[in-house]
């Protein structure tokens, strides 16, 4: 359960501007309180246990000791303290931050773009406050660390209305509101998975249970920056036996495959030339719920193209991106997959689709895959 005490937060970095300035903002955080600051790895570590942090702001590059490093003696000696990184928007940067999310980090921010120290001070709080609010309501933010990155299995939901609870574990949402008027044409030809917060380790669980011979493609919004993303399809590429890329604009998309919207950037479904072929579109049109790219935005296209012919899941993650896609994807007669409350880090984006009655399936991360082979069949 987690304390109705303030969040304590070690401020962890080499730069005196960033450690400054993190550590006025946290102080101005209602519900959360600055526990002390360290310049580099290997004071933070000394600090632990005087002075009890939940939680680190972590820069991931330091002398001595990086933010690396800290994360794997966290794992050791302090597995119940969270970690928070602060990444440069740069390659060597991204691909660090991949690491730190795999080691169990919770989340991470970018370090201000702005020249401006005011500005930048905005942009840090900005993203820092509602990761800082999100980890103190995630029943699994204490056990993070502890369990390397790997989300707990689900505990049985209580009974309920609106589940029904068959073998296996996987739920079954029977929804809420009037079917849809669209009819389903049979097994889904497309997979559209829209996550957030916790979606790197989620996607490091769950992709890697999906066989190299799906035959249908699979696109992915995973809010995140540029560059991140490039990262983030490398290294779930590894581990993977589809294809994982991030996703080019013009490019045809394939069976086994799966394309990861760009960061920055807002990803769609187009006809090609010979009107039966697909294609992405990569564009730089608005954010959608502050979000670019947004999984509304994939998720419309898919409607369009796919007609009873798509599967949807949506994820862990902060917000409600995804809702109004989903109920325009119902409308189509879409199957959609919404993964459980208790194995979310973030219960924000499944959160809304679950209550409006847009989900098939409610399922455990460890049991996603296995329904979206289901849906294909």
């Amino acid at each position: 359960m987690i304390s109705t005490k303030n969040l304590r937060v070690l401020v962890v970095d080499d730069t005196i501007v960033y450690r400054t300035a993190v550590s006025d903002i946290i102080k101005e955080i209602p519900g959360v309180e600055l526990a002390g600051v360290a310049h580099n790895g290997k004071i933070a570590l000394a600090k632990i246990l005087a002075l009890k942090p939940d939680i680190l702001t972590l820069d991931i590059e330091m002398p001595e000791m990086n933010g690396i490093e800290v994360l794997v003696e966290l794992q050791k000696n302090h597995p119940g303290i969270g970690a928070i990184m602060l990444s440069t928007l740069t390659a060597e940067g991204s691909d660090m931050t991949m690491r730190a999310l795999e080691l169990g980090a919770f989340d991470f921010i970018l370090k201000p773009q702005s020249k401006n120290q005011i500005e930048g001070k905005k942009e840090i709080r900005a993203a820092l406050e509602p990761i800082l609010k999100a980890f103190a309501k995630s029943r699994y933010a204490p056990s993070l660390i502890s369990s390397r990155g790997r989300i707990p299995g689900s505990p049985p939901l209580p009974p309920s209305s609106a589940l029904c609870q068959p073998p296996g574990g996987t739920r079954v949402f029977k929804p809420l509101t009037a079917k849809p008027t669209a009819v389903r044409r049979g097994k889904s030809e497309i997979v559209a998975i829209g996550i957030s917060t916790g979606g790197p380790n989620a996607l490091n669980q769950m992709l890697p249970q999906l066989p190299g011979n799906l035959g249908v493609p699979v696109l992915i919004v995973q809010h995140m920056p540029p560059v991140f993303t490039k990262s983030l399809a490398a290294s779930l590429d590894k581990k993977c036996a589809l294809t994982v890329k991030e996703a080019v604009n013009g490019e045809n998309i394939l069976p086994n495959v799966v394309y990861i919207a760009p960061g920055g950037k807002q990803m769609k479904l187009m006809a090609g030339t010979d009107g039966q072929q697909r294609r992405i579109k990569i564009t730089d049109d608005p954010p959608e719920n502050s979000c670019k790219p947004s999984v509304d935005y994939l998720f419309r296209s898919v409607a369009d193209y796919y007609v009873g012919r798509a599967t949807a899941v949506i994820m862990t993650g902060m917000g409600s991106d995804g809702t109004l896609g989903l109920g325009v994807l119902k409308q189509k007669s879409a199957f959609v997959i919404g993964q459980d409350e208790s194995s979310c880090i973030v219960y924000g984006m499944p959160k809304a689709p679950a209550e409006l009655g847009y989900l098939d399936i409610v399922a455990p991360l460890n049991k996603i895959a296995a329904e979206i082979v289901n849906s294909l069949k």
